[in-house]
């Protein structure tokens, strides 16, 4: 065997062990990919169930109950390629897409959960903020053309001040049955704000109305409780009947 084949045999084998080398990279590279896309996919898909599932019922529409099933369902999809064989994937895509074959008419069983305390306000905002990652996601996989995202974006935007407007409402109304007239104005006062702060407020004139009407409903009932009785006896009311009584004095001997 001469110099020149010993050379290139030398050669050939430390190309193969680099080609090895670079096979056994993608492999794994592919590997950790896979794994990867199967904890987002499944995040995403624990995420669709959490918002179909626990949304407030008042704010559940059936076009936002048929959305959600077909995020569901473009989640679910790419998961089978992943896993082929997982029976329980392919029963739920059997189910969604009975589900969104009913289009509009698919049922909504979400029960009400009125918004009552910031906490549940808290909630629901992170559902809403949730709904909104999930639609700007499928957006950018190509599932939902730009058009229908961005409409969904603002009627998500649009569902967050209906949100606002149950919560200030609720919490004024509960402060004046409790009365707690101060704290109603309170409420009602940032209720009143805050869709006056919409970039289309006109969009909210009716609920707007409605917020003031309460507003200076609780108010009055604010000065009512700091108005003085006429038969109240405070330092304050007896300084102004001395002051009164010398200016009549003034008046009549003057």
């Amino acid at each position: 065997m001469t110099p020149l084949m010993i050379t290139l045999l030398v050669v050939a084998g430390i190309a193969l062990l680099i080609a090895i080398g670079y096979m056994n990279h993608v492999v794994e590279a592919n590997k950790l990919e896979r794994a990867r896309t199967q904890v987002e996919l499944n995040d995403r898909l624990r995420r669709c169930g959490e918002i179909t599932e626990t949304f407030p019922g008042q704010l559940m529409t059936p076009a936002l109950k048929l959305l959600l099933t077909r995020l569901e369902l473009n989640v679910c999809q790419r998961l089978l390629n992943l896993e082929k064989s997982s029976a329980n994937l392919k029963a739920r895509i059997s189910e969604l897409n009975t589900l969104i074959g009913q289009g509009e008419s698919i049922p909504v069983n979400n029960p009400p959960a009125p918004i009552q305390t910031e906490a549940k306000a808290k909630d629901v905002r992170f559902l809403l903020e949730a709904l909104h990652g999930q639609i700007t996601r499928a957006a950018q996989d190509g599932f939902l053309m730009p058009n229908e995202a961005k409409r969904w974006i603002r009627e998500v935007r649009h569902i967050l001040v209906l949100l606002h407007i149950e919560f200030f409402n609720n919490l004024g109304q509960h402060s004046l049955q409790q009365n707690q007239p101060g704290q109603a104005r309170l409420a009602f006062e940032r209720g009143v704000q805050y869709l006056r702060k919409q970039q289309e407020p006109q969009v909210y004139a009716e609920q707007l109305e409605y917020l003031e009407k309460l507003l200076a409903r609780a108010n009055a009932q604010v000065m009512d409780e700091n108005a003085p009785a006429e038969d109240e006896v405070n330092p304050l009311t007896e300084g102004l009947k001395d002051v009164d009584a010398d200016w009549k004095k003034r008046v009549i001997y003057d």
